[in-house]
């Protein structure tokens, strides 16, 4: 009998021990954070990467409408696709500098982070926490742009569109990953449910996104 229960107690801590490892804890107690694999790390990479290539060419478009006013940069296709026209909006300032700055700021955390899970490289608890924070501002912010851009400036904007795309995975991706390795809590079925089904929210947030600039413009694109 005593041999059975030291089995069974030997078999359950083999069964912490592999699941700590799976979430990047010590299982001796000792933190070292938690990784995130190899695909998470590339799309981090690729949406840090479409953010910031936007945000780059926006404000090297700023510099030149600030040289010369009548400037048209080369995304200004149509009245409808007009980044110049939200360049010149007051909503590209809003916090009293051109908005792109924000990208060039915090869309390199994104591409390092992943350039580090990539490498092998695993993250604290509050460093997670903070990333998915300021993605969660990040889609906050661009959620509040895409509703000017499309009923008060009445202009879309490609770079923008970009920029929007790349956040909207991020934020998506960095929150099933804290979800799935229990860095924020939730029921067993939502961390099951995410970890099937990660790429239904960003389909679904990114075609309704797609969709309201489709039937904005419904007379534009089909006339």
């Amino acid at each position: 009998m005593a041999t059975a229960v030291a089995g069974r107690d030997s078999a359950g801590k083999e069964e912490d021990a592999r699941a700590a490892h799976a979430r990047g804890a010590d299982p001796e107690g000792g933190a070292r954070g938690y990784g995130g694999g190899r695909a998470l790390g590339a799309l981090l990479v690729v949406a840090g990467f479409m953010g910031l290539l936007a945000a780059w060419v926006i404000t090297l478009d700023e510099f030149h409408l600030l040289k010369d006013p009548n400037f048209t940069p080369g995304c200004s296709l149509n009245p409808v696709v007009s980044c110049g026209s939200v360049m010149k909006s007051a909503q590209a300032s809003v916090f009293g500098f051109p908005n792109p700055m924000l990208g060039l700021a915090t869309y390199p955390v994104v591409v390092a982070t992943g350039a580090g899970l990539l490498a092998g490289a695993r993250y604290g608890r509050w460093y997670w926490l903070g990333l998915n924070a300021g993605t969660l501002f990040g889609v906050g912010f661009c959620s509040w742009l895409q509703f000017q851009s499309l009923y008060e400036i009445n202009a879309l904007c490609l770079w923008c569109c970009l920029a929007w795309t790349g956040t909207t995975l991020a934020f998506c991706y960095v929150t099933v990953h804290n979800v799935k390795n229990g860095v924020i809590a939730a029921p067993a079925g939502l961390r099951t449910a995410l970890g099937e089904f990660h790429w239904l929210v960003p389909l679904v947030w990114l075609g309704g996104i797609g969709m309201l600039i489709l039937t904005r413009w419904w007379d534009f694109w089909t006339g």
